[in-house]
């Protein structure tokens, strides 16, 4: 198991080569002067090229590109050209933020999309079956941008019940900021809640028809204890798949997500720093969620031989 890890991580590097290539050539082609925005309208023209100098500007691609494999060959995201500071401490300080954020909604998802599918799954074509089918239907569709300006509409304009924007403060209470997670929450879990649901009943309808649950059902155990320790097992290992990828995806939907409820996160943090031109805060932060993303792919493959022991990651054949 130790010597896949390590192949596995080894061979992530083209992929970060690939992707860091790829977020250079990106932020290059942002619109807009970053050390023209910097400095404002009334800079002199003077003033904005020795900033050019300054940052690097001035260099051949080339060269701006080496500079920035090798610094990232140190850990060394670079210094953000709009807040003066570290785009690693930047992004640590609001990594927690989304990561709560993205917690919440992937639990709010599991809680209701999992049992979701399964009671459609033992319940085939009855009412609760197309409902739930609908309601995927919908939640996949549903534009999470349109979904949270419904919700604040609704529940913060409409009814005055929950906060809009911010994050509150853990100084007023764990139940402050649960108030103002609990829209953003709901916006982020729509469609992997949806997903998790289809997926579900997808796997437990090929599994209950397995003759190993016949058997089960034969030897007169309840059905709670049939589909709940047997079937669900056997049905998890589609879902673990899908579920790596909604809890990368969760990261990104937080762009949208915590720009419309000003929750300060790293999906703010990328969006204000497009609009300043800061194009080494978003390439770092893309490259952050980039690394999340293969490391949470590495850690359900592995969970894959936990979930079903049958499973070869190895790609030489299953025992």
């Amino acid at each position: 198991m130790l010597k896949l890890i390590i192949k596995r991580l080894i061979d992530l590097i083209p992929t970060f080569f690939v992707v860091a290539t790829t977020v250079f050539i990106i932020t290059r082609l942002i619109p807009g002067d970053p050390a023209a925005i910097m400095l404002g309208p009334q800079a002199s023209v003077e003033d904005i090229n020795q900033l050019h100098e300054k940052l690097g500007l001035n260099d051949p691609m080339y060269l701006q590109f080496l500079h920035y494999l090798g610094d990232l060959l140190t850990g060394d995201l670079g210094t953000s050209l709009s807040y003066n500071q570290s785009v690693l401490s930047l992004i640590l300080e609001r990594f927690p933020n989304t990561l709560l954020l993205a917690g919440f909604a992937l639990v709010i998802a599991l809680v209701i999309g999992i049992p979701a599918g399964i009671i459609s799954a033992t319940k085939q074509y009855s009412a609760w079956d197309y409902g739930v089918m609908i309601f995927s239907l919908i939640g996949v569709s549903m534009p999470i941008f349109w979904l949270g300006v419904m919700l604040v509409l609704l529940f913060s304009v409409g009814l005055g019940w929950l906060p809009s924007t911010g994050m509150g403060s853990w100084s007023d209470g764990a139940m402050d900021v649960l108030k103002h997670l609990i829209l953003p929450g709901i916006a982020l879990s729509t469609i992997p809640m949806a997903t998790f649901a289809r997926i579900t009943r997808s796997s437990m309808l090929e599994v209950v028809k397995q003759d190993y649950i016949k058997t089960a059902r034969a030897k007169g155990l309840l059905e709670f204890v049939v589909i709940w320790k047997h079937a669900l097992k056997n049905a998890l290992t589609p879902l673990l798949t899908v579920l790596g990828m909604q809890i990368s995806m969760l990261l990104g939907g937080a762009v949208l997500t915590e720009t419309i409820f000003s929750w300060p996160g790293m999906g703010r943090l990328v969006v204000d720093a497009i609009e300043h031109r800061d194009f080494m805060v978003v390439q770092g932060t893309v490259l952050f969620i980039a690394v999340i993303f293969v490391l949470v792919n590495l850690f359900v493959d592995i969970l894959y031989t936990v979930v079903n022991p049958r499973v070869n990651l190895s790609g030489k054949g299953g025992n």
